[in-house]
């Protein structure tokens, strides 16, 4: 076997792991925010500004593995 058909297999599931943990972790932000906002009302626009900078630092991790898969991609 070799090195291309190891990145062949390995890319979309290395992709498909980081998609995977960038869902399960945007989910449990957005709803510790809304468990937040439940709580306490009044600390809503502070909580809402805290988790869009925690979900878009979330986002970027999972964007730099697709340009890391795309850029490996064309090795294949």
């Amino acid at each position: 076997m070799d090195f291309r058909s190891m990145l062949a297999i390995g890319l979309p599931l290395g992709l498909g792991i980081a998609a995977f943990g960038s869902a399960m972790g945007l989910g449990k932000a957005v709803a510790a925010a809304m468990d937040a906002t439940g709580r306490q009302p009044e600390a809503a626009t502070k909580i809402l500004i805290n988790m869009a900078t925690g979900c878009a630092f979330i986002e970027a991790l999972t964007i730099y593995a697709l340009v890391f898969v795309f850029g490996l991609a064309g090795k294949i």
